[in-house]
């Protein structure tokens, strides 16, 4: 009973759901207002936003090889996206509670150690990176 009823349901949704380039389009439009929504509102965001556009910087400035830019993205790039998953996480949450329930702080602080976690080895990776630049140029220097 419960099969057909999650079939029939799967069925409906899938007839309502209109493919083609304007729900590609929509879908996009979505993600953007995702984004605008968590740099308006998340401070962490901005200061891992900040560390993109140094790392950039510090990329052009070093010349660093096509491979340590990868690195570098990738890095950055999953620290991005956790920090998205972890505001999605924080909003299931709110939405679900209004009180402060053990189970709910869990998933909270679960999402946000996620993205801690990732930003200890962005910083690691970075340190990697362009650790060598910085010695060669207080090499020059000293």
């Amino acid at each position: 009973m419960k099969q057909e009823s999650r079939d029939n349901n799967n069925f409906e949704r899938d007839k309502v759901k209109v493919y083609g380039p304007m729900r590609f389009l929509k879908s996009i439009k979505y993600s953007i207002d995702g984004l605008v929504h968590a740099y308006r509102y998340e401070q962490s965001l901005w200061i891992h936003g900040c560390a993109v556009i140094l790392a950039i910087i510090l990329g052009i400035v070093f010349k660093i090889k096509l491979s340590e830019w990868a690195i570098i993205f990738i890095a950055l790039g999953i620290i991005l996206a956790l920090e998205l998953i972890n505001t999605a996480i924080e909003a299931a949450v709110d939405l679900t509670t209004t009180e402060i329930h053990p189970l709910a702080k869990v998933a909270k602080d679960c999402g946000s150690a996620a993205s801690f976690v990732m930003s200890i080895v962005s910083i690691v990776i970075s340190l990697f990176v362009f650790g060598p630049y910085f010695l060669d140029v207080f090499a020059k220097l000293f």
